[in-house]
């Protein structure tokens, strides 16, 4: 069995043309594709946004007993399928099973004049499921005969790459258990781990990637010997496991910070104390200052060389997904700085918003 990389995400979501709305007009994804009960997704509306090589797919249950409306009414809107391309889907969700995976969703194929896909589904974590999906044919389509293809309109642009990762916040006491599950059951390899103490609270680390290095996952647990924190607000608001923020990769993170950032989305702000150190700290950066500062980019380095990346603020009234932009320098992996600028920036996101990330919200009262 084979991964090849991650084929698409899918959110479910509570209105997906409004959340299409969002994506294309503000991050620049291009709207490619529609289904629902017309073309055989029951029950379902889904639109495929695309940039570059990120497939994004937004569904919204049309019936209460939907699982789209299910998943929505417990965690609210989020990622719900991370699908994972595979050479053969059949043999992929058999081999699976075996080693322990939950089957969820035998294999199924979609046929249309220039193109078959085949998909099944597997447990991943907590209600996130994985989608195996091999294709044979036109690249061009996605769901033969279930999801409607409409052409690029000119519009967009590139301003995003890829999905770089996806870091994964897991209740305490579990991260051991789901990394021995990515590594006995998915073949993932452990390449990096970090405990990690910000302001008198502390995360647990670890990062798994798949053999061909195109899937990583960043997964996180909140240490309760210390003070509770960000993780803590996400477990409590989005009520348990799930995908925490989309690292998506740009080659020039400048001009897509700045874009997106007149286009509206919000981004975790930074101190400008933060750069007064910073080539001391990382090394010469071969960028303005004075515009990393301006955008609020923040900057690592590990062996390999830096990378550049900020973090948006969530676009949920739970306050829970939110984007990670990230471009790499030579930087591979995952280093304290980076992890560190991550909880603090979302730290400082809860304190201007006035919520206590513990006791911000309970999933009662967010709940809509």
């Amino acid at each position: 069995m084979d991964i090849r990389g991650i084929d698409h995400i899918e959110l479910f979501v509570g209105d997906a043309r409004q959340a299409a709305f969002y994506f294309d007009r503000a991050v620049g994804f291009q709207l490619r594709g529609q289904g629902g009960p017309e073309t055989g997704l029951a029950d379902q509306r889904s639109l495929l946004l695309c940039q570059a090589d990120i497939r994004m797919l937004l569904t919204t249950g049309l019936t209460a007993e939907h699982p789209a409306s299910r998943y929505v009414r417990r965690h609210g809107d989020g990622v719900a399928v991370v699908a994972l391309e595979v050479d053969d889907a059949a043999g992929a969700y058999a081999e699976l099973v075996r080693r322990g995976a939950a089957g969820v969703t035998p294999p199924t194929t979609f046929t249309g004049a220039d193109a078959e896909v085949v998909t099944a589904e597997v447990g991943g974590f907590g209600d996130v499921l994985h989608r195996l999906v091999s294709r044979r044919g036109d690249p061009g389509e996605f769901l033969p005969g279930a999801v409607e293809m409409t052409p690029p309109d000119g519009g967009g642009g590139k301003l995003l790459a890829e999905i770089d990762h996806l870091a994964v916040c897991v209740p305490p006491g579990q991260l051991d258990e789901t990394v021995g599950r990515y590594r006995d059951v998915f073949g993932f390899a452990e390449i990096f781990a970090e405990h990690v103490e910000v302001a008198g609270q502390a995360m647990k680390s670890t990062v798994v990637q798949s053999p061909s290095g195109r899937v990583t996952l960043v997964l996180l647990e909140p240490d309760r010997s210390r003070r509770a924190g960000q993780l803590d607000a996400f477990l409590d608001q989005h009520v348990g496991a799930g995908v925490q923020h989309l690292g998506l990769r740009t080659d020039d993170i400048v001009t897509a910070v700045a874009a997106l950032a007149d286009r509206g989305v919000r981004f975790a702000g930074t101190p400008g104390s933060y750069y007064d150190a910073l080539e001391a700290r990382v090394g010469p950066v071969d960028a303005s200052l004075e515009r990393l500062r301006d955008l609020g980019v923040l900057v690592d380095r590990d062996h390999g060389g830096q990378l550049l990346q900020i973090f948006t603020e969530s676009m949920h009234v739970r306050r829970t997904l939110f984007l990670e932009l990230i471009e790499r320098r030579g930087a591979r992996t995952f280093g304290s700085g980076n992890i560190r600028a991550l909880y603090e920036a979302k730290e400082r996101e809860l304190a201007a918003a006035g919520a206590n990330p513990v006791v911000a919200a309970t999933p009662q009262e967010v709940r809509a």
